[in-house]
């Protein structure tokens, strides 16, 4: 079985809504990082304090496949494309300790799922 990391960043306002949609196409557990970013636009200021957007960045470790629906789920459920809410990347892992058994089970039985008429 091959992995891949799927890591969106979004808004924190989007949070809980990208993490459903992760479980709805197939992710189990998901870590969360809180961050803020600086886009190419330049930071607005109000009174001379800086606004800077909190964003949570979501690391969803997936079974290769699987992952790739999830990201291909997060960008058009968020219109992340068009919306300036986030992004979301998959990244290839070459070595993996500590999955559950159970969650391999669970992957293991989505991909039969999958590849049954």
């Amino acid at each position: 079985m091959r992995f891949a990391m799927v890591i969106a960043i979004v808004a924190d306002t989007l949070e809980d809504q990208a993490i459903d949609i992760a479980k709805e196409h197939g992710a189990g557990g998901v870590t969360i990082m809180k961050g803020s970013g600086i886009g190419l636009n330049e930071k607005k200021t109000f009174f001379g304090l800086t606004y800077e957007r909190a964003e949570s960045v979501l690391l969803f470790i997936l079974e290769k496949k699987i992952s790739l629906k999830v990201m291909k789920a997060l960008n058009r459920e968020l219109d992340l494309e068009h919306s300036g809410h986030g992004m979301v990347v998959t990244m290839p892992l070459d070595h993996i300790a500590g999955i559950p058994q159970n969650q391999l089970e669970k992957f293991q039985e989505q991909l039969k799922e999958e590849i049954q008429p």
